[in-house]
């Protein structure tokens, strides 16, 4: 709850930030002091249970990021736990209707706006004090609920997914998108690109950000996404930045000894 990222998006600002695949919070805390906007912690591809989640939303709190998680899935039960462990908000994975997202979203907010269960945990001070009346008044002008359109289907309904109340962003999700299309992986076929920009179209005429993770700590490929108007970017992965650095000083010191 560090940064104001319902802000940025609201007002169509540039909102990098970092993944965590990795369940120590010093990896998180890195991240998010380096002076990215948020990060998100993958639940979905990842053994990171929700005792080391609270963790790490604390690391990135620590460091002035807003603290994401990617869930497992869509899952009313699982948002509430985030959400009361102090997350800042949600990735919802594979939405692909209206229904999808209106559940999320429901899930996020407390009645009547939703109908998320209330609780004394964390992210309410543990009930001391005003804890919360506070963050009731958080929840419903700062949460961030972003929604993954990494399907056809989500595609095709992709007018009513990103009009619903409360979706604040959408995620492009280019490989599973292929997949669901029969093209596992075929990123430059063109019948994935055409799907890819019939979402960032559609995403522009309804005012969404626009949302793409840059897995390969590439620069070149962040500046081509940021000049091609996505204002939701993730900037690689710990685990692929910590790879990344390694092999290439491993290259480095190969070409001396040769």
């Amino acid at each position: 709850m560090v940064v104001s990222l319902k802000k940025k998006l609201e007002k169509q600002e540039l909102a990098l930030g970092g993944w965590v695949m990795t369940g120590h919070p010093a990896s998180a805390e890195i991240m998010a002091r380096s002076g990215l906007d948020w990060v998100c912690i993958d639940l979905e591809h990842t053994a990171i249970d929700l005792g080391i989640t609270e963790n790490l939303i604390r690391a990135i709190e620590v460091g002035g990021a807003a603290a994401l998680v990617r869930l497992t899935n869509n899952d009313e039960n699982l948002i509430k736990r985030v959400m009361d462990s102090g997350a800042s908000g949600i990735i919802v994975p594979m939405v692909k209707s209206r229904e999808d997202a209106q559940n999320a979203v429901d899930a996020l907010y407390y009645p009547p706006r939703g109908r998320r269960g209330v609780g004394l945990a964390r992210a309410q001070k543990y009930g001391a004090g005003a804890g919360f009346r506070n963050y009731r008044d958080w929840l419903e002008n700062e949460a961030v609920c972003v929604v993954q359109i990494e399907h056809i289907d989500a595609v095709d309904n992709l007018e009513d997914i990103l009009s619903v109340s409360g979706v604040d962003a959408y995620f492009l999700g280019p490989y599973d998108l292929s997949a669901s299309m029969g093209l596992a992986g075929q990123l430059d076929h063109p019948d994935v690109l055409a799907a890819m920009t019939r979402t960032c179209e559609i995403g522009k005429q309804m005012n969404k950000p626009g949302g793409l993770h840059i897995v390969e700590p590439d620069k070149a490929k962040l500046k081509d996404s940021i000049e091609q108007g996505f204002t939701f970017v993730a900037w690689s992965i710990d685990t692929r930045m910590i790879d990344t650095v390694c092999r290439s000083g491993i290259a480095i010191v190969k070409g001396i000894k040769s």
